[in-house]
């Protein structure tokens, strides 16, 4: 390595260990979960469509933190609240209506995959639907102002946003949204006033959206970003259902094995964290010439790649002894063989993520799209899915 190299390779590891410590609190959340299997159970969609919700936020935080943290770079944001420029206020307004888009989205193909592989009536189809619009947008009151909070504070301190924001946002974001999830499981179990609730806090959001909407119509940024965020929104919503699909095997493999859930939300947002560093470090040296826009250029990415690869297997070590520690499983041979299962987790989902996070920043650049529209969302929920998927291949491989 050059010096610079190592420079950049100590800096984007320093960096990455301190955004990922976050995701500890991705630990809370599937302890959550794994103290909630029984309500999970209760409601028959519960388990597959959770995967769907964290994703959805997923792509929706993840082109916020994208075009922020881009945009604070490039002077055409300001790190404040009150007097920034228009490009902040119509993409926070942008950030709204993608909200209800993404909602309507995953219903929708989760409604398809229902009808193909059988169970989903027209009701279930109707409770999913306001479960997760009502999910999403109570999240979207609290995760939004945090993620402007944490992007201005990083930038105004001398830390790169492309490199704490989306990894900060997305685990806190994960447990804010786990316990909405949570809420809004039990106030199904309360019958038809619980559903009415769902139905009055996702009628809520569609107003507001349907307003902007109207008010932005004519505004070509606002009306970009729309139209850049639905193609991926459609994609996406296939993929998580890929995720629930396959949480629902791991559900049937791993039993109540609870250090297995506990540890899942914290190596999902890991795994993303990793793709969205090295495609929000790309976009952003992209847009100022640093980088130049080919595949091949990857190898003038490798210390910011490393960097962050090298941090999640740290976290994945801490993440062992935790998960084990809480479910009071922990010993040396149980910590071992329960960190051999998270490395190969990590082995297999992050040489993925990492080629498809590049490739979707040089792809879309190359094609004159904004990739800060495509990288974080796309890249996130193929990390939920890919990690979900190595989970299994994992499990079946060494148990």
């Amino acid at each position: 390595m050059t010096l610079n190299i190592k420079h950049k390779f100590t800096e984007t590891l320093r960096q990455s260990v301190m955004a990922y410590a976050f995701n500890i609190f991705g630990i809370v959340a599937g302890t959550m979960i794994a103290y909630h299997l029984g309500l999970f159970n209760r409601v028959p969609w519960a388990i597959a469509v959770y995967p769907q919700i964290v994703s959805a936020r997923g792509v929706i935080g993840g082109l916020f933190c994208g075009r922020l943290s881009t945009a604070l770079h490039l002077g055409t944001m300001q790190p404040r609240f009150l007097g920034n420029t228009k490009s902040f206020y119509l993409l926070f307004q942008a950030i709204i209506l993608i909200t209800l888009e993404s909602s309507i989205a995953m219903s929708l193909v989760a409604g398809l995959f229902g009808s193909f592989f059988g169970g989903m009536t027209t009701a279930y189809f109707f409770d999913v639907l306001s479960a997760i619009m009502s999910t999403m947008a109570l999240a979207l009151a609290f995760i939004s102002p945090l993620t402007m909070i944490v992007s201005f504070f990083s930038f105004k301190h001398g830390l790169d946003p492309d490199i704490i924001l989306y990894p900060v946002e997305s685990t806190v974001s994960d447990l804010l949204i786990t316990m909405t999830y949570i809420l809004v499981v039990n106030l199904f179990l309360l019958g038809s006033a619980g559903r009415h609730l769902t139905v009055f806090v996702g009628l809520i959001l569609l107003l507001i959206a349907a307003y902007l909407l109207l008010k932005n119509a004519r505004e070509p940024e606002f009306v970009k970003t729309i139209r850049e965020s639905l193609v991926t929104l459609v994609l996406v919503a296939f993929i998580v259902n890929v995720t629930g699909a396959t949480l629902s095997k791991i559900a049937e493999a791993v039993g109540k094995r609870r250090e297995i859930y506990t540890v899942y939300p914290a190596m999902i947002d890991t795994m993303g964290d990793v793709g969205s560093i090295v495609g929000s470090t790309a976009t952003t040296k992209l847009a100022l010439g640093t980088l130049k826009s080919s595949i091949s250029s990857i190898r003038d990415h490798i210390a910011e790649i490393s960097g962050a690869w090298a941090a999640s297997l740290i976290m994945f070590s801490t993440y062992s002894i935790l998960s084990l520690t809480i479910q009071g499983l922990f010993t040396l041979p149980s910590f071992f063989r329960f960190t051999a299962l998270l490395f190969n987790v990590n082995i297999i989902a992050a040489s993925f993520i990492i080629i498809i996070s590049y490739g979707v920043a040089i792809l879309t650049y190359q094609k004159g799209l904004d990739p800060d529209n495509f990288v974080i969302p796309i890249e996130s929920s193929l990390a939920d899915s890919l990690t979900t998927i190595s989970l299994l291949v994992a499990l079946k491989l060494i148990g």
